[in-house]
């Protein structure tokens, strides 16, 4: 399943459902409530009044009417008191309830707002490790593509402190960068002998992650969920020997396979990349297998800070 946040406007995306995070009442809340309603036309209040009131964490679908969205899925997530009232299992337990029904109803792509981030006050970064939490859970049985999109400047700037930094060396300083630019032997690669540069001479970009699969163990769909690749992309790669990836997918199979920087390179090379230390996305995977980081919403939450795109995901 592959996962995506982005900074956009919600009704500007084309998915299958984007999420309306509502009043409990039948009637046009405010905020985005008031947006999506506007946009997509009457008809989706009248849609809305059919349910009545809505339980907590219950959602329901309707259609999009107007909007780029076939459906929107509404759903009432918890009011933030003090955290003391159970509020981090009722948002749990919104994402998740919605993500089951998305599922129930067939659905391939799905955008989800910050839940309960505005006026139900819901602190943002807490709010986004619930999302994210629920979101890594669910990916383990599910292909469906979601997008968690934030669109103001506070959701926008909870990306920054995310990644809980306890030593100063995990921090992406400028210094950093710096000093990565001019660490140019890091991203050398060992030394090999005649015979293992000869064995490996002929394979395609295809058949060296093969390789790996096997060499680690891993099977097919462990390998492309925790690449945050879609399966229908795997299924090309894996049917086509020449298949030419795009570096933000070859990068995501590095990460998933939980290469060194060494066996990242080969990777690279046989779709005709490489590492560069003049570029912030290469940096900043680098800098994460270097410190053995693999967790790859990890990796693209830093990069959604720095302005990259993340890698992964339809690529």
């Amino acid at each position: 399943m592959p996962f995506e946040i982005l900074r956009n406007d919600i009704l500007t995306m084309k998915v299958d459902a984007i999420v309306n995070s509502t009043s409990s009442e039948p009637f046009i809340f405010g905020g985005l409530d008031a947006k999506i309603h506007q946009q997509a036309g009457p008809e989706l209040i009248q849609d809305r009044r059919m349910y009545g009131t809505l339980k907590l964490s219950e959602p329901i679908i309707t259609k999009g009417y107007n909007l780029l969205s076939k459906y929107v899925i509404h759903v009432v997530g918890p009011i933030y008191k003090n955290g003391k009232f159970n509020e981090k299992q009722q948002l749990k337990s919104t994402y998740q309830h919605v993500l089951e029904l998305a599922q129930n109803k067939n659905l391939e792509s799905i955008a989800f707002p910050l839940i309960s981030s505005g006026v139900y006050r819901y602190p943002r970064k807490e709010a986004l490790e619930v999302a994210l939490e629920v979101i890594k859970q669910f990916s383990l049985t599910s292909d469906m593509m979601i997008y968690l999109v934030v669109y103001d400047d506070a959701s926008y700037e909870v990306s920054k402190p995310f990644i809980n930094k306890t030593e100063t060396d995990q921090t992406l300083s400028m210094n950093y960068f710096a000093e990565r630019a001019m660490a140019v032997k890091v991203l050398r690669k060992k030394p090999r002998s005649i015979d293992e540069l000869i064995e490996e001479i002929d394979f395609t970009f295809q058949e060296m992650l093969f390789k790996f699969i096997d060499q680690k163990g891993l099977n097919d769909v462990d390998v492309y969920k925790k690449a945050n690749v879609d399966r229908k992309l795997f299924s090309k790669i894996k049917s086509n020997r020449f298949y030419q990836p795009s570096k933000s997918t070859a990068l995501a199979f590095s990460i998933a396979l939980e290469l060194n920087l060494d066996e990242t390179l080969d990777l690279l090379k046989k779709a005709g990349y490489t590492l560069s230390d003049a570029i912030p996305l290469d940096i900043i995977v680098a800098y994460h297998i270097e410190k053995a980081i693999y967790d790859i919403y990890e990796i693209n939450m830093v990069l959604f800070d720095k302005g990259e795109h993340s890698i992964g995901s339809m690529n």
